[in-house]
């Protein structure tokens, strides 16, 4: 497949050439966007596709068919891929995806203040599912051993870049941003709760149908079967079903089966060294 074993470097960071050109990233940065926008943002491998998935349904108000027969990444467009389409002539409100880092959409997004979602998820389960899904995505790098990867990840290096880096960057900008804060744990843990917190942040109002939709067909098991979601509807050239599956596990703490206790200890000195007292607004467990 084309560009597969491109990589493209845009504000410093490695972004695989396969789904991004420097046309199509810097295009990203000069977004026109609108206040109505609702613009998900998250780091990979952070819950994305199931947030994708929730805001298909409050957008339809519970109705399944978007989600059942659009692709998801036609659904929620994202900003900086090469192939996301005419997005001037989707009809508002638009419901976009992003990985970028604030600094790249910072100049964009003040110029209308869209609703900003960001998602994030505990770095270590993070490392994990990145891990697992550079093993079958054959526009990544050979990921090494999962030490080697998880040092990457601490160093940065990793394509996407920082994760500690993304998770400031858009934790920095809320005083001036319409931007409002969910974690992959608090939707494991209540998400009727997210999605009447989702609801009141987009001004739309929760219906029955609404949430008994999201509680059907956004549970891992709903959308592992959805072809319009479970990524069997990628060539396995840029996909390998072989080595892995994208909707692996679905669980928030799996990192505690791959974590040797050296290696966990490494890794919270680097998330107390980087985000300080900040890390204790997120509701996970890093022991």
């Amino acid at each position: 497949m084309a560009r597969l074993a491109v990589t493209e470097t845009f504000f410093g960071i490695q972004f695989p050439g396969h789904l991004h050109t420097q046309d199509s990233l810097q295009a990203a940065t000069n977004f026109p966007f609108r206040p109505s926008d609702v613009l998900l943002v998250t780091y990979p491998k952070s819950g994305t596709t199931w947030m994708q998935e929730i805001l298909t349904f409050i957008h339809s108000e519970g109705d399944p068919e978007p989600a059942k027969t659009t692709p998801n990444w036609a659904r929620l467009p994202w900003l900086e891929h090469l192939y996301n389409g005419t997005l001037a002539e989707t009809p508002e409100p638009r419901l976009l995806t992003t990985h970028l880092p604030y600094p790249a959409l910072a100049e964009a997004l003040a110029k209308a203040k869209p609703k900003v979602i960001y998602l994030a998820r505990n770095p270590k389960d993070v490392a994990v599912s990145y891990y697992h899904f550079c093993q079958m995505a054959n526009f990544f790098p050979d990921p090494g051993s999962f030490e080697e990867f998880v040092q990457k990840f601490l160093d940065g290096t990793v394509h996407y870049g920082s994760w500690f880096e993304h998770v400031k960057g858009w934790l920095s900008c809320q005083e001036e941003s319409n931007i409002s804060y969910f974690t992959y744990e608090e939707l494991h843990q209540d998400l009727e709760g997210c999605v009447e917190r989702l609801c009141a942040f987009l001004g739309i109002s929760v219906k029955p149908e609404l949430a008994e939709a999201v509680r059907t067909h956004c549970s891992f098991a709903s959308m592992r079967e959805n072809a319009m979601v479970n990524t069997t509807l990628i060539p396995k050239e840029i996909l390998d079903p072989s080595k892995g599956q994208f909707m692996r596990k679905g669980i928030a703490g799996d990192w505690k089966n791959h974590f040797s206790a050296p290696l966990s200890d490494r890794f919270n000195t680097k998330f107390q060294e980087e985000l300080g007292s900040q890390g204790q607004r997120f509701r996970w467990a890093m022991d």
